[in-house]
């Protein structure tokens, strides 16, 4: 069997490293974990900062040897309903739009699902991990005036934790319209005791041991996967 990936920072395996205070590139990123438990073959695509046009982007120069994967595992939403934070606490009473409005979301997410199924692969889809709203509010309002983000949040911050599962919901409702597998490391990781710490400073990226949270999870999707795969397989002979 042999998968892709395309995808944002997740799914490439970034994490805040609070030691050297930055962002860092994981050896032992889920898909890694899963690729070296399995054996399986996985191509990694993702890209860091992608949303869902990066990503159809992207797939542009990719989409020749799609049909070359079994399956194409796709993950964004992260960053497609983020917002400009700076905007937001220079006028909070505003009108701030996310990076990629839910309707363009569901659109360009339809249109990555039709090119993988016509180059030949399987797609996949993986649901959002979810988001700590008390560290990521912290994070995204370092040097702003905080009080102007709450006021644009109303006075809630886990705001910020509904309107990112609100892309989630778009995840499932695709999935389910399109008849595509969804792989729900969101569920995974909120299964967890103490989930919160499963995620890195800036409260959106699994840290190492929510990394190892999803590999477990994952490579039993793909043993799943590769049970119907070789169940098809036999049924056609």
């Amino acid at each position: 069997m042999n998968i892709c990936v395309f995808g944002d920072s997740i799914t490439k395996g970034v994490v805040f490293d609070e030691v050297k205070g930055k962002y860092v590139f994981l050896k032992d990123s889920f898909i890694n974990l899963t690729s070296a438990d399995t054996g399986v073959k996985i191509k990694n695509f993702a890209k860091f900062g992608s949303t869902t046009v990066k990503g159809s982007e992207i797939m542009n120069k990719h989409e020749d040897t799609l049909g070359d994967y079994d399956y194409t595992l796709l993950e964004f939403g992260g960053n497609d309903c983020d917002l400009l934070w700076n905007e937001i606490a220079e006028d909070p009473s505003g009108t701030h739009l996310p990076l990629v409005p839910l309707d363009k979301f569901r659109q360009l997410y339809l249109s990555m699902i039709a090119r993988v199924r016509a180059a030949g692969s399987t797609p996949v889809m993986m649901s959002l991990p979810p988001l700590v709203a008390d560290k990521f509010f912290s994070w995204v309002s370092k040097g702003l005036d905080k009080d102007n983000i709450l006021e644009f949040l109303k006075g809630d911050k886990e705001y910020i934790y509904r309107w990112h599962e609100g892309y989630n919901h778009m995840v499932n409702e695709i999935a389910r319209e399109q008849n595509v597998p969804v792989i729900d490391i969101r569920s995974a990781v909120l299964e967890q005791p103490d989930y919160e710490s499963l995620v890195c400073l800036d409260g959106m990226h699994p840290n190492g041991k929510g990394h190892k949270v999803i590999a477990d999870y994952l490579e039993k999707a793909i043993e799943n996967l590769f049970r119907s795969n070789n169940a098809a397989d036999q049924k056609a002979c």
